[in-house]
């Protein structure tokens, strides 16, 4: 849209941005209805030649704003064609949004998938490449899949990346147009690129080695970083940028190192909490007091220990204890084949081939008494701020940016824009319940939900661990509830399990957002029932996970109801001090039933405000490391993503 038109929607908007954008972009996607819908009379053929004869345009240098009405329309067109769903007023809208670097936030269920087709066709047209970003390989397969055909139809190709790929066929599917995938796989072939391309016979021993098995004259799999789109973006940028990706180097583990790990497990037993070690738990970290530390020297230890760094001992049993109090079994991680893997805090899904760094998944290990794998190092690392600073055209959707909009714009240059709904949201939130023990809460959550069954209502119970759901679902067993969990343990049946959640008297129990990106579909008798009802069974680390939680239900104008139980033993308040959560529980008095005065919600609200405040520090103290590290590697002209390490 041109300026004087701008000017006009600023000025009928009262001169607010954010509702003078909401006003240019309906008038623009009234504008492209009516385009597409004269484009209903062009055979297949023509229709191909409108999208080749459009690409050509981009090629030629034609700015891509001026293709968009065009564009979109043929989209649209295509959609109609191909799957039967034609773009709503709003989609397009929230499509607009994308193309200008927005984080589109549109509600679960209004249909982001299909808004994706819009924006991603259009940025392909030059053939730079173009990314669709989602949580997960099931997804990214699944998108891929269902709204390539949209894009074929026009004479685009589409690729999708999974993890078992291999690198040629990763390079064929970064060739095409546009490619989906997930932010750990392109992050990961990102370093791996970095490392086929920066490894030498001047870099470190270590290195060396570890690219060996990479033929030098092998080409990047990736083409460059012009354009990413990313789902579930708050999930992405914001939730898992505490994490960088990291590709290790395998430090193989001599028997004095093996005794180490088991040694500090042993020794933690010996050690008194704040005389000996004080442990925070809003960070999760465990660190040796002066007394601690005289403590640790003079314990008696294997003489495979006599020749280590004081130093190196003490930080491995500041490890064991971090991993004693931080990190629990069926909440942090499970243990499959006797290994350690890494669950999700976000989503609840397993993270296969992660691992803690520095000795603490060995730590974790020797906690479990599973056989110890090796330590790793770092061949090559990155942020997530960084890798997708990389990109030259940046943007996104998801269903609860705002809460995150200050530090998007801060650290992505994004802006937040929200987009209105086809229908309007007619679902009910229900009085949030809380009591003093998780059994009382358990009991209450059982007879609810009998009474919803007899309703004729579906029911999602959403919990913030495998442990929480896998006892949550022990007790519907016994109270002789049928249900079924749908937590890490049962990942590859995710969308069976969702498929059937909106069947009358279906009870799913689901870790966080698992099964998140795929919808429930309601039966009609759910729907005429009052539709899909939504428990939350804690407060999460995050306003935004419990906002994503409870829009699982009452999608696309459905009915729907939610509500919140809550106990003085929850997962949540273990981010307080022992001591603190003891003094609560004291001074609590329930009723009859256990349950207490809703006035306990203010404390809840506190610690999850708390918690939030600790994660943003730790992801605004991650990228300022990164900022350091990038700007001394770039002094010494170094590949600053590449950890050159001699052995």
């Amino acid at each position: 849209m041109d300026l004087p038109g701008k000017i006009f929607h600023l000025t009928k908007s009262g001169f607010l941005p954010a509702t003078a954008r909401r006003s240019r972009w309906r008038a623009m996607a009234r504008d492209i209805i009516r385009r597409s819908e004269g484009l209903k009379g062009l055979s297949d053929d023509e229709l191909l030649s409108a999208g080749r004869r459009i690409r050509w345009e981009a090629k030629a240098g034609t700015p891509l704003s001026k293709l968009l009405p065009e564009a979109y329309s043929l989209v649209r067109e295509s959609s109609r064609r191909t799957s039967g769903m034609q773009h709503f007023e709003v989609q397009i809208m929230g499509a607009i949004a994308l193309f200008e670097g927005h984080i589109a936030e549109m509600q679960t269920g209004e249909g982001k998938t299909l808004t994706a087709t819009m924006p991603s066709f259009l940025r392909a047209l030059p053939g730079q490449g173009c990314h669709v970003i989602t949580v997960n390989d099931y997804l990214a397969s699944r998108d891929a899949e269902h709204m390539g055909p949209v894009h074929t139809r026009l004479g685009l190709t589409v690729g999708k990346i999974l993890e078992p790929m291999q690198p040629d066929e990763r390079r064929q599917n970064y060739a095409c147009d546009i490619t989906y995938g997930t932010s750990k796989e392109m992050g990961f072939d990102f370093l791996r690129d970095r490392l086929r391309k920066g490894a030498s016979p001047e870099d470190g021993p270590t290195l060396r080695r570890f690219v060996r098995t990479m033929s030098s004259t092998e080409d990047p799999v990736q083409r460059g970083h012009y354009f990413a789109l990313i789902d579930e973006a708050d999930s992405i940028l914001i939730d898992e940028a505490r994490t960088p990706l990291i590709i290790g180097l395998t430090k193989p583990n001599d028997p004095a190192t093996v005794n180490l790990f088991r040694w500090s497990n042993r020794a933690t037993f010996q050690l008194e909490p704040r005389t000996d070690y004080v442990y925070e738990p809003e960070r999760r970290n465990a660190w040796l007091t002066d007394a601690g530390c005289r403590k640790v020297v003079l314990m008696s230890k294997p003489s495979l220990l006599s020749s280590m760094d004081t130093e190196r001992i003490y930080s491995q049993v500041e490890k064991a204890l971090t991993a004693k109090h931080a990190f629990e079994r069926d909440r942090d991680y499970v243990i499959v084949d006797n290994k350690i893997v890494i669950v999700d805090e976000g989503t609840g899904r397993v993270m296969d081939g992660r691992k803690w760094q520095d000795g603490l998944h060995q730590a974790i290990e020797a906690k479990e008494l599973v056989p110890i794998t090796a330590a790793t190092g770092e061949a090559a690392r990155i942020t997530v701020q960084s890798f997708f600073r990389q990109y030259s055209n940046l943007c996104g959707m998801t269903g609860t940016a705002l809460p995150a909009a200050g530090e998007l714009k801060k650290t992505y240059k994004l802006k937040v824009t929200r987009i209105p709904t086809n229908r309007h949201c007619i679902r009910k939130g229900l009085s949030c319940r809380i009591f003093l023990t998780q059994k009382a809460k358990r009991d209450a959550i059982i007879e609810d939900v009998r009474r919803l069954i007899q309703a004729g209502r579906s029911i999602l119970i959403g919990t913030p661990s495998v442990d929480a759901s896998e006892a949550l679902g022990a007790a519907l067993q016994e109270a002789g509830i049928d249900h079924q969990i749908l937590n890490a343990r049962y990942h590859e049946q995710e969308a069976a399990i969702v498929e059937k959640a909106g069947n009358p008297g279906h009870v799913t129990i689901a870790t966080n957002m698992a099964g998140r990106g795929t919808d429930i579909l309601l039966s009609e008798n759910v729907r005429q029932a009052g539709g899909l009802h939504v428990i939350a069974t804690e407060l999460h680390s995050s306003k935004r996970i419990d906002r994503q939680l409870v829009g699982r239900s009452a999608r696309q104008g459905d009915p729907g109801s939610y509500q919140f139980f809550l106990s003085l033993e929850d997962e949540l308040l273990r981010s307080r001090e022992p001591r603190e959560v003891r003094r609560k529980q004291r001074s609590a008095v329930p009723n009859k039933q256990g349950e207490l005065s809703r006035t306990w919600l203010r404390y809840f609200r506190r610690v999850q405000r708390l918690l939030e405040r600790s994660h943003r520090k730790q992801r605004k103290h991650l990228l300022k490391q990164e900022r350091m590290r990038l700007e001394q590697y770039e002094n010494m002209g170094l590949d600053p993503y590449l950890e050159l390490t001699e052995s």
